[in-house]
């Protein structure tokens, strides 16, 4: 199923991170993209939200000096427009991938595009590797430890729900049953002509 590979996916991205566990460690991504080009665009997503996910972290810290905090935040803003348009790669796969099915009369829109459910599986398997971490700790009280546990089963039953839900999704799409219509997310704050701050310091 897709999901298993995305799934697997993503875990390794998060090991692979952690081994050096520093925002500005070189990216390399381990798929050729003209070999394998979806496993290329999932590699990609999960390590921009690995990343960004650290830079999160970083700036809520309640001493980070001012100078640094405003770099960090035009980090985060580069980011969340990397992070859109890696979804908008991974659903302009689909939409070629499925190019030649024919909707069916009765066939219906799904609310949300393939490539947005696949952010958010992403996203859950930060969740999760970042909460099981909160149940080992071992400076933490098993008050704390048995309180993330629960935490932890509930993202774990997440995850698996939202897998079959994608699985689900991409199969409707490949029969006919849902059609895929995209959207651009058409960011406006990166924009110097929609945001009128960056537009009146042109």
């Amino acid at each position: 199923m897709f999901s298993d590979k995305a799934n697997a996916i993503f875990q390794n991205v998060i090991d692979n991170y952690k081994r050096l566990n520093n925002v500005n460690q070189t990216f390399t991504n381990k798929y050729d993209k003209d070999k394998d080009l979806i496993s290329h665009l999932l590699y990609r997503k999960c390590w921009i939200d690995t990343v960004q996910w650290a830079y999160e972290d970083l700036i809520r810290d309640p001493n980070i000096d001012p100078v640094a905090a405003l770099e960090l935040k035009r980090k985060i803003d580069a980011s969340n427009q990397d992070r859109t348009d890696s979804v908008e790669y991974i659903d302009s796969y689909f939409l070629d991938k499925y190019k030649d099915v024919q909707p069916k009369p009765d066939a219906s829109i799904n609310s949300e595009s393939p490539a947005w459910a696949i952010d958010r599986l992403s996203i859950l398997a930060l969740k999760i590797y970042h909460m099981h971490l909160e149940t080992v700790r071992t400076d933490a009280t098993e008050l704390h430890k048995a309180a993330c546990q629960l935490k932890l089963d509930t993202l774990l039953i997440q995850r698996k729900d939202l897998s079959t839900a994608i699985d689900d999704l991409l199969n409707a799409i490949s029969i006919g049953d849902k059609y895929m219509k995209v959207y651009k997310q058409m960011k406006m704050y990166n924009d110097d002509e929609l945001n009128p701050v960056l537009r009146a310091n042109k």
